[in-house]
Formats: structure tokens, C-alpha cells, sequence
């Protein structure tokens, strides 16, 4: 099961929803979330928030839908994604997909992409997109990694603290045990030169970005 979760990022940074037709997902809305479903055509499972990125005209249509709803007070310990996410991984999913949830404020972009924490201690993969990134946290390991032409550029960021062993195969500009500190641009804009390549270290977390121009 996958579950996919919008945010009330800039509609201008979504990534394209034919992406997802046809395919038997579970559809979360989150706040203003709620209200891009609804204009593509995409009636969501459940809606999260406090709608105050509505104004009164959008709520009432949203409302006309009759979802199930979860509705919080605008004051509390939690962003509404961070209590859509907790929901989702409590169906035990095989993977949740995090879109509007880049651009806008600074502090809820940082903060949503810290949200990628809760999947790895759940053991649930969850990825962030949006129109021109995809990005994932990823434990140590032997990792497979395969080329797309839509984002040709691969990043490796350390994600909470220094990654030690990095080795890159099968890339532009490959790496051999490498310790890579927080801080470092080193393994930024990498490509792959062959159509599968491979990526391990041995302790750290680390962020993968897939990207475009």
C-alpha cells in the first residue's frame, strides 16, 4: 500500500499528477492540500488540518465533499503534516510519497524535511517530490541506484552528523571510502555513466537527492 500526503506547498512546485493515475494509492490532503486534491479531480481518503490556509468560499466547497476529516486547533505541539504523517504510518504502508511540502516558509520546509526521520524509525520508506527534486534518507549499506533521464542529477548529503566510507560505482565522479563531514559540497551534482550504479558507506545517515535543471 502507498500513501501519498499533499501539503499546501506552492501549487507552482507540485510535481505532475499523471504520475500517480491509475495507480491504487491511498490520497491524504493537508490543509490547503485539501483544496489542490479536489481541483485536479482527486477526491482524497481523509483531510488534516486546521484550513486556515482556506478562506471561507474554499471551505465551504471542500466541505460540500463530505470527507472524513481531521480537524486540529490552530495552536498546537504538532504541524498538521506531522500528525497526516503519524496517521499514515500507522496503516503500516509500504511507502508514503510527501508532496507540497518544499517552497513557502523556510521553517516548515526544514521542518517537513526532518519528518523523513520518522519513516526510517518506523522502517517505512518515505520520499519528498516536488517538480524538479526527489529525496529520501537512506541507512548504511550496499545500495543499487538506476539511472533516469528526467533527473539526471544525484546528490549525497549527510543527513544528522558525518558519513564515513562513502563509495560511489558507476559514476561521474566516484568515491572510495570517503568520509564526508556536515558541511561538505562534495557529493553534490553527481551523475551516473552507467545505467545502474552502486552506493555504500558504513555509518551516518544519508540524504539522496535526484534532481533537474
Amino acid at each position: 500500500m502507498k500513501i501519498i500526503i499533499l501539503a499546501g506547498g506552492p501549487e507552482e512546485r507540485q510535481p505532475d499528477f499523471s504520475l500517480f493515475t491509475g495507480k491504487k494509492v491511498i490520497w491524504a490532503g493537508v490543509d490547503r492540500g485539501v483544496f489542490y486534491l479536489l481541483k485536479k479531480g482527486i477526491t482524497p481518503d481523509c483531510a488534516f488540518g486546521d484550513f486556515d490556509s482556506v478562506n471561507d468560499e474554499e471551505r465551504q466547497w471542500m466541505a460540500s465533499f463530505q470527507l472524513p476529516s481531521f480537524e486540529y486547533d490552530s495552536e498546537k505541539d504538532k504541524t498538521d503534516l506531522e500528525l497526516a504523517l503519524d496517521w499514515a504510518l500507522g496503516q503500516n504502508p509500504e511507502q508514503i510519497l510527501l508532496l507540497g511540502v518544499t517552497g513557502g516558509r523556510l521553517d516548515h520546509e526544514l521542518a517537513n524535511i526532518q519528518l523523513l526521520l520518522h519513516g526510517m524509525e518506523a522502517g517505512v520508506s518515505i520520499e519528498i517530490r516536488d517538480k524538479q527534486n526527489r529525496f529520501t534518507l537512506v541507512k548504511p549499506g550496499l545500495h543499487t541506484i538506476q539511472q533516469e533521464t528526467d533527473f539526471p542529477y544525484i546528490s549525497f548529503l549527510p543527513f544528522n552528523g558525518p558519513v564515513t566510507g562513502l563509495t560511489l560505482k558507476g559514476f561521474k565522479y566516484p568515491l572510495q571510502d570517503q568520509y564526508v563531514p556536515m558541511g561538505s559540497t562534495l557529493c553534490i551534482s553527481n551523475e551516473l555513466v552507467n545505467k545502474i550504479g552502486t552506493y555504500s558507506f558504513s555509518s551516518g545517515i544519508l540524504m539522496l537527492i535526484k534532481s533537474h535543471d
